[in-house]
């Protein structure tokens, strides 16, 4: 994972002072590129332990079109929504500051997120009141269509951008298809690269892997596009610390050849093996 400490040093060498939504404060560049073969291993980040659980919940919350954090701890959690009252997800925070609060039920305080990854995935609301679902067409396609240049999901719709809790950081993903390995490239607009972005990698290797064990191909390259790529001022410390750091070799990453459907996934068909990895950093995210 040498890309991605180049990245974080390449903020530190060329970045410039911003201010931003939480007034923090960062330090940014402006376009930036990383290349991730992932027949070579899984690009976790082994310069600091990387919470895998969350990514790979996440993304099962994102698949399932669901845009209700309690749906997320549920996944995260592997219990019932009664016995997760104060169980935090990666969520919680951003539900907490910004979503609508719709009161409470016998169990917690419900927090409405709005229109956000799920809904824009599974149920893309167009002109004349036209649901689409992007994932379900972009699988379709993949398979009868593989050359393609339309292989596309894109989770950033204007008109729904006021209503959403927190509006998509990484908000475009297109997939190529060729030699019968499938590729993908993330468009993000918006990375916290200290925080965020060792998840974004994951999250965004692992959907390539799924998408095409359901279509019947081999892994290629995630290509990961950064707009505003930043480290905010509170984390300047514990970069500096990563970057003493020397990586480890990539782990391996196992998933349940039986699954052939994205919408049958479940936590317990994910197998991590040979992950060695640095302590933990702790760090508070910006909201």
């Amino acid at each position: 994972m040498k890309q991605y400490l180049d990245l974080l040093q390449h903020i530190l060498d060329n970045g410039t002072k911003k201010e931003d939504r939480t007034g923090t404060g960062t330090t940014s560049v402006f376009g930036y590129q990383m290349r991730f073969d992932l027949s070579e291993g899984f690009p976790l980040v082994t310069t600091k332990k990387t919470h895998l659980k969350a990514i790979i919940s996440e993304l099962l919350w994102f698949i399932e079109g669901s845009t209700d954090e309690r749906r997320l701890a549920e996944i995260h959690f592997g219990d019932k929504r009664e016995n997760l009252i104060g169980k935090k997800t990666v969520w919680t925070a951003n539900a907490d500051a910004q979503g609508k609060d719709l009161g409470y039920t016998n169990t917690d305080t419900i927090k409405e997120l709005g229109p956000v990854y799920g809904a824009q995935w599974r149920s893309w609301e167009g002109a004349n009141n036209k649901r689409v679902d992007q994932l379900a067409e972009l699988i379709e396609q993949i398979k009868t269509n593989p050359d393609s240049r339309r292989l596309i999901l894109n989770a950033w719709n204007a008109a729904e951008i006021e209503n959403m809790a927190l509006p998509p950081c990484h908000t475009f993903f297109q997939f190529y298809v060729v030699n019968k390995k499938l590729s993908c490239q993330l468009y993000q607009r918006s990375a916290d690269v200290f925080l965020g972005v060792p998840f974004n990698i994951a999250s965004y290797a692992l959907l390539t892997m799924m998408i095409a064990q359901v279509c019947d191909l081999k892994v290629g390259d995630f290509v990961h596009t950064f707009g505003d790529a930043h480290i905010y001022s509170n984390h300047m410390d514990q970069v500096k610390l990563q970057l003493t750091r020397t990586p480890y070799a990539k782990p391996t990453m196992k998933i349940n050849p039986n699954v052939k459907n994205i919408n049958d996934f479940t936590m317990g068909d994910f197998e991590l093996s040979d992950y060695k990895c640095h302590e933990p950093i702790k760090a508070k995210m910006a909201v």
